[in-house]
């Protein structure tokens, strides 16, 4: 899935807010005309609005960074969310990182430690897209690197969270516990099109690999 960080680039299909992160009044509350704080949880399973919140956030930057909604078949999320998000809430929910601006979810990393193993449990896992597409996906999840690279992960924001410095932080946050986890090295592919986050992925220790028709890859020891 293209990745949607805007560290410094914000991206995705609406005006993004103020880029910098708002001071506190005495009450505690954001300063007028400041973004609200964005802090960064881990996800909660049981709790079926963060989920959906996940899932609502993967359509709304799903097509290279912005808006995909236009582009679904029959107003169907599925064949998206259930490749790029859904599969990693339910598989690797220890290394789902969740951005939160006023307890709304604003933005998400997601990662899986071993991608072999993410892949076989994807393929075996039943949702709404047929086996063979299963099938397909998994076998494009394994890359030739995979076992020099075995994590990967993908970052995806809304505009109001980009260009305040949430991306490195998710990025760091689910990096660090893909290594807890003993990944020895990590990987991810940036749609070419995603010019915001083929730039903002070598600033956050990822260097590109190479270039091919899947995207291009990022590997990061």
């Amino acid at each position: 899935m293209s990745e949607t960080p805007g560290d410094e680039h914000p991206l995705a299909g609406s005006a993004a807010s103020a880029a910098s992160a708002g001071s506190a009044d005495r009450r505690g509350a954001p300063a007028e005309g400041r973004p609200e704080p964005i802090v960064l949880r881990g996800f909660d399973e049981r709790n079926a609005a963060e989920r959906e919140a996940v899932l609502q956030i993967c359509v709304l930057t799903g097509d290279a960074g912005a808006d995909a909604t236009r582009t679904l078949v029959g107003d169907d999320p599925d064949p998206l969310t259930e490749r790029w998000a859904a599969p990693y809430l339910d598989l690797e929910p220890r290394f789902a990182l969740l951005a939160q601006a006023a307890g709304r979810v604003v933005g998400y990393a997601l990662g899986a430690p071993d991608t072999r193993r993410f892949a076989e449990q994807f393929r075996d896992r039943p949702t709404t897209l047929t086996p063979e597409e299963r099938r397909q996906h998994a076998l494009g999840l394994v890359i030739p690197e995979v076992d020099e690279y075995p994590a990967h992960l993908h970052v995806d924001l809304l505009p109001e969270a980009q260009g305040r410095g949430v991306g490195r932080r998710l990025v760091e946050g689910v990096v660090a516990r893909l290594k807890a986890a003993g990944a020895s090295g990590i990987h991810l592919v940036v749609d070419p099109r995603n010019t915001g986050a083929l730039a903002f992925y070598p600033r956050v220790g990822f260097r590109e690999l190479r270039r091919d028709e899947q995207g291009v890859l990022f590997v990061r020891a």
